[in-house]
């Protein structure tokens, strides 16, 4: 199999997957901005507005890994391409919406289209890149990911000064055409003939939404026995589902990865750091306005520096992951955050701009050290026929942790201890659990597990670092 693709060929797949994972990710987080127009226009309660947001995330999460199984079935750059075109049409409908329900039907769609591109793309960063710059593509798609959630809020505002808020999802619509004729260019490895495990992906679904969506009714609902009842049935059907995969040759949820411990070590680790940024990021405004009184625009210009900072240290760890262990760079990566953290946890009774600035550049550089090199190291350890699993792992680890996190902010608000310096030693705790995870991968029966990879139906033994 070639190492990947030829050059240009390889600048046109670049940036098909460049400009397809910007727009997923920044109408996923445009519409935040939105939310109090549509809300007015569509005379509806600004707490049934929210759903626009929350709809399209759980969608998501509920959708990544039954897509990657399909992709494998179908062919990821087929999968890509699909999930593109749905997630055009969906955000062009998006613009004639006129009520809540029917722009609700069409995030669903969004989503739908966006669980199919982002459930392969990584599978197709590795076969675009070749093996010695896979950290270097997977850094630049990191940067691409927290650069384009950083910019969503500000797209929106921009866009709502000039236009009503139905442009906010229709000025996508020409860069996602341009994504499309772009992919033209993206690899076509061959498709696997097996069959799809129809059953597995909807008891997939159900696992990750009843789970996540109780969760989220348990800290905004009023009614927490119907909550545990909802999480207790998505873990019922969970438990059932774990079961039955560890019988199949290509589980939906990839076990069969899980089992080697460098990559349940790597999945736990991303887990734990994208909870302890989310918890971050969302408690500080609060913490920054009510204890501080910082105005909203000094709020996002204290914020700015962390994705700033994690743009230009992202590209630099992938590309010193295709030459150190990831186990080191992680590491390094939480030790800086975990001081950064107890900095932004202990701030001066009367903190500057300044004082705030740059513990969270501080902060960013360490999150933006940890994850591309953890992102490879699941990406390039599975076998390249379980390429597609693994990348919707990882981009299920992402959803799941971000969504865990901000559940985590609401139940600390909720207590009433969320806008002080709670949330920062909260993250504190699951930075730790992530450098411990990291670090563990150092050992030599971790760092260097023999695996198989079939390539062409030929397997070939190699090792992982």
């Amino acid at each position: 199999m070639k190492d990947g693709l030829p050059l240009p060929r390889r600048y046109g797949a670049i940036g098909a997957l460049c400009c397809g994972t910007a727009l997923i990710i920044i109408d996923g987080g445009i519409a935040n901005v939105a939310l109090p127009s549509i809300a007015r226009d569509l005379h509806v309660e600004s707490s049934s507005v929210v759903s626009i947001v929350t709809v399209y995330q759980l969608m998501l999460v509920m959708l990544l890994l039954p897509f990657a199984g399909l992709g494998e079935r179908i062919g990821l750059k087929r999968m890509y391409q699909v999930g593109q075109a749905i997630f055009t049409i969906a955000t062009l409908l998006c613009f004639f919406a006129n009520s809540l329900p029917f722009l609700l039907v069409v995030r669903a769609a969004q989503a739908v289209g966006a669980a199919g591109a982002l459930s392969v793309s990584s599978a197709l960063i590795r076969s675009t890149y070749p093996a010695s710059q896979l950290g270097r593509g997977l850094g630049i798609n990191s940067v691409i990911v927290s650069s384009s959630a950083a910019a969503a809020p500000t797209i929106g505002g921009l866009v709502l000064a000039v236009a009503p808020w139905p442009w906010v999802f229709a000025c996508a619509v020409p860069f996602a055409v341009l994504s499309l004729i772009l992919g033209r260019a993206l690899p076509n490895p061959p498709a696997r003939d097996r069959h799809f495990d129809l059953l597995g992906a909807i008891m997939c679904a159900a696992m990750f939404g009843l789970v996540i969506g109780g969760a989220e009714s348990a800290v905004h609902g009023n009614s927490p026995v119907v909550s545990a009842a909802i999480i207790l049935t998505g873990a019922t059907i969970g438990y059932y589902f774990v079961r039955r995969e560890q019988g199949e040759a290509s589980p939906i949820l990839p076990i069969d990865l899980l089992a080697r411990p460098v990559l349940a070590l790597s999945a736990i680790g991303a887990y734990t750091a994208f909870i302890a940024s989310m918890t971050l990021l969302l408690s500080t405004p609060f913490r920054l306005t009510q204890e501080f009184g910082f105005s909203a625009a000094m709020v996002g210009a204290c914020i700015a520096p962390w994705p700033l900072t994690n743009m230009i240290v992202a590209p630099l760890s992938g590309w010193l992951s295709d030459r150190i262990p990831a186990g080191l760079l992680g590491g390094i990566g939480m030790a800086i955050s975990i001081i950064a953290l107890l900095l932004l946890a202990f701030l001066p009774a009367h903190p500057s701009y300044f004082d705030v600035a740059w513990r969270m550049a501080l902060c960013g550089s360490g999150f933006g050290t940890f994850m591309p090199p953890n992102a490879r190291l699941i990406i390039g350890s599975a076998p390249r026929n379980r390429a597609a699993a693994a990348g919707g792992m990882v981009s299920t680890v992402r959803l799941v942790g971000q969504t865990t996190g901000a559940t985590v902010v609401a139940m600390l608000l909720a207590l009433g201890v969320g806008a002080g310096r709670v949330p920062p030693l909260v993250s504190v705790g699951f930075a730790v659990v992530a450098g411990l995870c990291s670090v563990a991968r150092l050992r030599p029966s971790i760092r260097n597990p023999a695996r198989i990879e079939v390539q062409e139906d030929v397997p070939t033994l190699k090792t992982t670092r």
